[in-house]
């Protein structure tokens, strides 16, 4: 955390004192990185040839992305300005964060969620509202609704949710949403959208032309199941007004052509590349069941992550994963995320998670040891 007292210039409070964002540990030649929930697979041949191929660094990008947003709208049945590109969908959930809450304005999520809304509702200089999950890792709608007030400008739904992995079902969603105030902002953020198997999950782009509801604005990304993380691109479907504001919130041209034509080539290779998808959903679960036969008491899985509810000794065991080569992610006195990576890192993971849970006290929220 920043003292405002260090900085030679004059900052806004809440912002000197905001932690900056840190990614997942990036891991050496003899580890395994399961800290940022990446793809483990590389890209598709045909994807990196569309990369190579946009060699025209010299030159701006097309500011609106408009062939991809084109080719999503025709996916989605939609019309091409319900589609808004973004650098990542997190780009376009700071953009709508922004156009919706400023100062005396109220952001509500669940929590722990993605450790993004936060700060994204801070730098807007809105109040976030944090509601805590259940007690099985899932959103409490109920306490959410109750959270609501007339200065609620916006409400952020994950599913699933990062970290913890459950999925919010379609009817929650729909009875939810039925009652939020009109005017107030839904943001579905299904940035794990392509991972779930649980027919019950809410699905935001399930009809042609999406949910519906004006105020409902879904969000979804190529950086997880197509593996375009290092690209940045992710995009939003909404009503077109909506997503103008946005637009007006946002950093121009900052989605590249080389993003541009990699999300294209994937959208083209969605087959194939969702028979890798299916793989890494497989090896959730069977990871997810791995650790619940060792002790470990786990959320329903439906990402391409698994979370360990380790508490207070969250740091502690995630040193003993990288310790013996391991990168998770630890977040503070809740837990540890570990994505799924590669086949060959399970058995691993199963085996220093073994080791450590029963150490657990007694009680603890994470152990499942009978």
């Amino acid at each position: 955390m920043t003292e405002a007292s260090d900085i030679p210039i004059r900052v806004r409070p809440e912002i000197a004192a905001l932690p900056p964002y840190k990614q997942g540990r990036q891991a050496g030649d003899d580890a395994f990185k399961l800290s940022s929930n990446e793809n483990p697979f590389e890209p598709l041949p045909g994807v990196l040839e569309a990369v190579q191929a946009a060699t025209a660094l010299n030159r701006y990008p097309d500011a609106s992305a408009a062939r991809l947003r084109e080719r999503l709208a025709e996916r989605f049945g939609v019309d091409i300005d319900s589609i808004h590109i973004g650098a990542g969908s997190v780009s376009i959930l700071a953009q709508l964060v922004l156009a919706t809450s400023g100062p005396g304005d109220e952001v509500i999520y669940a929590w722990r969620s993605f450790e993004a809304y936060p700060w994204l509702v801070v730098v807007a200089g809105a109040t976030a509202v944090q509601v805590p999950l259940t007690a099985d890792a899932r959103h409490d709608f109920a306490a959410m609704t109750d959270a609501i007030t007339d200065r609620t400008r916006a409400i952020i739904v994950c599913s699933p949710n990062n970290p913890t992995g459950p999925v919010v079902t379609q009817a929650e969603f729909d009875q939810f949403v039925a009652a939020v105030p009109a005017d107030v902002l839904v943001i579905l953020d299904e940035a794990y959208a392509e991972f779930v198997t649980d027919p019950d999950s809410v699905d935001g782009l399930r009809e042609p032309g999406g949910t519906g509801r004006p105020n409902v604005v879904v969000l979804r990304t190529f950086s997880k199941a197509f593996g375009l993380a290092g690209l940045r691109v992710g995009y939003a479907v909404g009503h077109p007004r909506i997503l103008d504001a946005a637009r007006s919130a946002s950093i121009p041209l900052s989605v590249t052509a080389q993003a541009e034509e990699a999300a294209l080539a994937s959208l083209a290779a969605e087959a194939e590349l969702l028979e890798r998808v299916r793989t890494i959903a497989d090896r959730r679960d069977c990871l997810a069941e791995g650790l619940r036969e060792v002790g470990w008491r786990v959320p329903a899985a439906q990402g391409n992550f698994v979370w360990l509810p380790a508490g207070d000794e969250s740091r502690e065991i995630a040193a003993a994963f990288e310790g013996a080569g391991l990168i998770v992610r630890p977040f503070a006195g809740d837990g540890i995320r570990i994505s799924v990576g590669e086949e060959e890192s399970v058995e691993k993971v199963l085996r220093i998670a073994a080791s450590v849970v029963k150490d657990l006290p007694e009680g603890h929220s994470g152990r499942g040891l009978a």
